[in-house]
């Protein structure tokens, strides 16, 4: 029975296959590399912004304009995308997302460039402005995504789904309810009040913030609690005692991880709201980009 507690976080939950994990890894490499290409630009475009190696009236500087003010413009294709069924069909939407997140950085990024990262006329600054509100907005917006959908990627989470996880996760704890019984219990008792109240199927605002800060002191409590039944434990068993430090690791990961799905459970919807609150502010605002964007492109052509 030992030797099982001590296996919890290999037993506990099926592990992806190796292609998805290898799949994973390649996206999180690619997404750090990639941010940090991002932000080596910015850096060095800022730092020779006083150079005035770019012309935004002429040559590349122009060039970067348009093609930044393209990319942005594209953007559109994914809301459009969401709204047709061929596409929906076709799986194309996803990729459409991935194309669209990639837009509205190195868009930005480049119409930095074009202008220096400055701007000295009225229509201009706007523009400008305007353009980094929107930006700033998308990344967000990106962050709200992450917490209610599986992955950067992934589908949509439900509670449905994250209650299951839960439930699964609880009846695999194996050695750990032979060993640790009042942290196993306790564990279950604060698992079986969240996913058995209305929280769970009806959660409020305040509920759900709530669960922010009560998560650490959960995991603060069972982490003492696993310490002092552990102690007692050891002292009346040998094994237990050489084994101490493997099984508190052990305990702890698995405390970890149930405690982890029961605040995605009571989070879900508090960013569900707030991803639905961040629709209404982000889509004026980009429609105050595209029109303050199309009237510097008239007034730069005009005058």
């Amino acid at each position: 029975m030992l030797e099982t507690a001590l296996n919890i976080p290999a037993t506990q939950k099926k592990s992806p296959a190796p292609a998805t994990r290898d799949a994973q890894s390649s996206k999180l490499r690619a997404a750090r590399y990639g941010y940090s290409l991002l932000l080596a630009a910015l850096v060095v475009g800022w730092l020779l912004s006083d150079k005035d190696f770019i012309n935004p009236e002429d040559g590349l500087g122009y060039w970067l304009g348009i093609i930044g003010g393209s990319l942005m413009l594209l953007l559109l294709l994914y809301p459009a995308g969401k709204k047709s069924s061929l596409l929906r069909r076709m799986g194309l939407v996803k990729h459409w997302f991935r194309i669209h997140m990639i837009f509205g950085l190195v868009g930005p990024l480049l119409i930095l460039y074009h202008c220096n990262f400055t701007a000295t006329a009225i229509n201009s600054t706007v523009a400008l402005y305007s353009m980094l509100a929107v930006t700033i907005s998308g990344v967000i917006g990106r962050y709200f995504y992450t917490r209610i959908h599986r992955g950067l990627y992934g589908k949509r989470a439900s509670i449905d789904d994250l209650r299951t996880e839960i439930s699964d996760a609880t009846k695999n704890s194996r050695g750990l309810a032979a060993v640790l019984p009042k942290f196993i219990n306790e564990l279950h008792t604060v698992s079986a009040r969240l996913i058995g109240d209305e929280l769970t199927r009806k959660i409020s605002f305040r509920h759900s913030l709530s669960w922010t800060y009560r998560y650490y002191l959960v995991r603060l409590r069972l982490h003492m609690m696993i310490n002092k039944e552990l102690r007692e434990q050891a002292s009346r068993s040998q094994a237990l005692k050489r084994n101490s430090k493997s099984l508190r690791r052990s305990a702890n990961r698995y405390a970890a991880k149930q405690v982890g799905l029961m605040r995605q459970v009571a989070q879900l919807a508090f960013f569900e709201r707030l991803f639905s609150l961040w629709h209404v502010f982000h889509m004026p605002l980009f429609l105050l980009l595209v029109v303050s964007a199309l009237f510097h492109v008239l007034a730069v052509h005009m005058y």
